[in-house]
């Protein structure tokens, strides 16, 4: 099932997400329909919140980014109860979009590489180290379950020339090609 995407001016979108259990109700129903949702939607990640879950979950396929580095072939992972334990790196800008935020796309700097502790879909932990794009997304989705977004990175004058498009979009005058959830 598509969920629709909760989008800019939702009150969750601004809420820390709360752990989850391994016998957290149909957990492996709302991984399979995140999934579906973000292919559908064209996006390369998808974090509960985004779905109106305010649970520590986040979904990520990277490997579109496989042409460019070799390593995301077939990278596809289910990130639950997430903890970054370190950013480090330069910092590069690269471009962003956000399935929350529909026909915005911003420069964004982050750290280049990220250590991220989690539990897979099988409750399995994993402390890993991931660099590039993947290590972007990966912190793109983390920052949804911490109440983040990724405008917030902006300057104060950029963030003002946006203005009217947050609203726009807080209203549910955009129309991506994926459902979205208005604010009420």
């Amino acid at each position: 099932m598509k969920y629709p995407v909760t989008v800019y001016g939702d009150p969750l979108l601004r809420k820390k997400a709360k752990a989850i259990e391994k016998d957290h109700p149909k957990l492996d129903e709302i991984i399979e329909n995140m999934w579906e949702t973000m292919y559908y939607s064209d996006g390369v990640g998808l974090a509960a919140p985004q779905v109106g879950l305010s649970i520590r979950l986040f979904v990520i396929d990277a490997s579109s980014g496989a042409d460019e580095e070799p390593e995301l072939e077939g990278f596809k992972k289910v990130f639950i109860n997430p903890e970054i334990i370190e950013t480090k790196g330069d910092e590069w800008t690269m471009n962003e979009g956000c399935l929350s935020l529909p026909e915005i796309r911003e420069d964004v700097s982050r750290h280049d590489e990220v250590t991220i502790k989690y539990l897979d879909e099988n409750f399995v932990e994993h402390t890993e180290t991931y660099k590039g794009f993947a290590g972007r997304v990966i912190q793109h989705e983390y920052d949804h379950l911490e109440g983040i977004l990724f405008v917030d990175y902006l300057s104060p004058l950029r963030k003002r020339l946006l203005k009217g498009k947050l609203i726009a979009i807080s209203k549910g005058k955009v129309r991506p090609h994926y459902r979205i959830k208005v604010p009420k």
